[in-house]
């Protein structure tokens, strides 16, 4: 399957996130809550390890509830790390970063294709976080992966990070949101602003419904409203840290209010815990995974380090 038109993606990714903003491209530096920066070049420390022993991701079809997700697994140690993508993106998005992360920690490495992307069967219907939390901690299970997961979850993925931790916070031994998703953003204000910027595309997706990249804009359309005044309830469980990193100019490089908001949630999310950590990834647009790979490397190996 081909991947998301880029024009489409920060639609996707925030509400999956039903406002159309320019996304900025680059990568500086990156500064963490103590004031500390890297540096403009990649590091060639352990954040860039070396990949060519790091054997080929093994692909496992999993079956919930009648429909079939790809997973794929890069078999190490009995720890696991997870790499959930951002809307209307599938595993292909981690395609650089895994073999990396792998050859890093040694620790077991898994991607996925949620419904309707990549290998994985269409659902029919509205994205409901419900559903998509099950898929993943029901293909985790059937591979035998109940505990000691390190979540890694851009953008959207951050709704079913945050629902996952809250259900099942003995599963996960740490998390790194990446520009993600945050309960805090999506108040009684900021929803009907988000929807009201995403409305012409929805509009645009619903005269060609069939094609895979406008079904997935009009799934996560529907109920958006309702289903997010749910997500603000949604709470992370003070038992598992959490790396918050927060790019630069947000997915709302156009519109500096809604911006702010973005930074103001995070900012809210850490300081309900003292086992969280701000880390804002200067110069990046919202695609840090892009822009600034080695970044999300470097987190990552930290948060699997300090839990192992």
């Amino acid at each position: 399957m081909s991947r998301t038109p880029r024009k489409h993606r920060s639609t996707y990714r925030v509400l999956s996130s039903l406002a159309v903003l320019t996304l900025a491209v680059g990568g500086v530096t990156a500064c963490g809550d103590d004031g500390s920066s890297a540096t403009s070049k990649p590091p060639t420390s352990s954040a860039s390890p070396s990949t060519s022993q790091v054997p080929a991701a093994k692909l496992h079809m999993v079956d919930n509830g009648g429909h079939r997700l790809a997973f794929y697994v890069t078999q190490g140690s009995g720890s696991t790390i997870v790499l959930d993508s951002g809307g209307g993106e599938y595993s292909s998005q981690w395609k650089d970063i895994a073999p990396k992360i792998h050859a890093a920690t040694g620790a077991t490495v898994i991607t996925y294709d949620r419904a309707g992307l990549g290998e994985s069967d269409v659902v029919p219907g509205a994205w409901r976080v419900e559903n998509a939390v099950s898929d993943l901690t029901a293909g985790l299970k059937q591979l035998g992966v109940t505990k000691d997961v390190t979540l890694v979850s851009h953008s959207q993925a951050g709704e079913i990070a945050n629902n996952l931790a809250q259900d099942n916070p003995e599963m996960l031994s740490g998390a790194v949101l990446v520009d993600a998703n945050l309960p805090q953003f999506f108040t009684d204000e900021q929803i009907p602003r988000l929807v009201a910027a995403g409305q012409p595309d929805v509009d645009a997706a619903k005269k060609d419904p069939e094609k895979p990249a406008n079904r997935q804009l009009i799934s996560t359309a529907e109920g958006f409203a309702a289903a997010h005044q749910t997500f603000h309830t949604v709470k992370w469980p003070a038992s598992v840290p959490a790396t918050v990193m927060v790019s630069e100019k947000t997915p709302f490089a156009g519109s500096p209010e809604d911006a702010q908001r973005w930074r103001d949630a995070a900012a809210s999310f850490v300081k309900e815990a003292p086992n969280r950590t701000l880390v804002t990834a200067e110069g990046t647009s919202h695609e840090i995974p892009t822009d600034r790979p080695d970044l999300v490397i470097k987190a990552v190996e930290d948060m699997f380090a300090a839990q192992h």
